[in-house]
């Protein structure tokens, strides 16, 4: 039986206290080419579907930011 259950991901910007984080699921990824984004805050909220060129310019950018 495969677990159909996505396996989330914290945020490498996130830390203990909260705060504005994300998580992503790399399982889903890999078997429907779509990145899952969610609120850390809210894991039975909304999930933004997004595909994995858009995550990487999202990573790229939160990067950038980080370094200014």
């Amino acid at each position: 039986m495969v677990n159909s259950l996505p396996r989330w991901i914290s945020s490498t910007y996130s830390s203990p206290e909260g705060g504005n984080c994300v998580e992503w699921s790399p399982s889903c990824t890999g078997t429907t080419g779509v990145v899952p984004v969610r609120d850390s805050k809210r894991p039975a909220g909304p999930v933004l579907r997004v595909g994995p060129a858009a995550w990487a310019g999202l990573v790229a950018l939160a990067r950038a930011d980080r370094r200014v």
